[in-house]
């Protein structure tokens, strides 16, 4: 079966894709949507121009679709527009990475549908303390971008996913205030630099911190791939 990969360079979509590799599915190509507005509720926004280099880690083709407009339509329309060049180009579906935002996946589905396109969402109501443990155990370099809910601070951006961070977050969210533990719904974001499946690494040179209201940005302003250590 041959696909393609709606991804934000997050960890649940890039986990998605990968999953459907090991099934012996082949995953093509790589698309990211850029949405015009930052608070977009279907669309991750942070860091989305490093994807190229996490395609290129992973010897996949990638392709930008930029929104153009704000809200609802216009966002539907650009994954009309990411979408249809897939079918003539043979593929018969597309993966994403949704977990429990049912917003996110009623959209993709209803313009893939139209489109003659399978979704596949292998962590649809996934558990999501389970589904973390798995992205760790998977070996991916997975790092905090965003924080957008209390109480999540600054202090995270740009560690990286692990197990002692994991129990840190869940001790957060009983003690402190409940939040959706692998991040669904924008309570935080995250940005893959390494996995096992990737030729080479990314690596952070330079970044920065931006605030927006409740949000804080762990901003990469530039960075390289890097050959692995054997």
């Amino acid at each position: 079966m041959r696909l393609a990969a709606l991804v934000s360079g997050g960890k649940d979509s890039i986990h998605a894709a990968a999953l459907c590799e090991t099934h012996g599915w082949s995953v093509e190509c790589l698309i990211t949507i850029v949405p015009e507005e930052k608070d977009s509720l279907l669309f991750h926004t942070p860091n989305l121009r490093w994807v190229p280099l996490l395609a290129e880690a992973w010897g996949k083709e990638h392709a930008f679709q930029k929104v153009s407009g704000k809200g609802e339509e216009a966002e539907l329309l650009a994954i009309r527009d990411a979408l249809a060049p897939i079918v003539k180009k043979g593929m018969t579906g597309v993966t994403v990475g949704a977990i429990a935002s049912s917003y996110q996946w009623a959209r993709v589905w209803h313009v893939a549908h139209e489109l003659g396109l399978e979704v596949y969402a292998p962590f649809w109501r996934a558990t999501p303390e389970e589904l973390l443990r798995e992205e760790i155990g998977a070996g991916m370099d997975i790092r905090i971008v965003e924080v957008a809910s209390e109480p999540l601070g600054e202090d995270l951006l740009g560690k990286r996913m692990d197990l002692p961070l994991l129990d840190r977050l869940e001790r957060m969210g009983r003690e402190i205030r409940q939040f959706h533990i692998s991040g669904e719904g924008g309570d935080y974001e995250t940005l893959v630099l390494d996995a096992p499946f990737f030729s080479s690494l990314v690596e952070v040179q330079e970044s920065h911190v931006e605030r927006s209201g409740a949000k804080s940005n762990w901003v990469i302003d530039r960075a390289r791939l890097v050959g692995k250590d054997i």
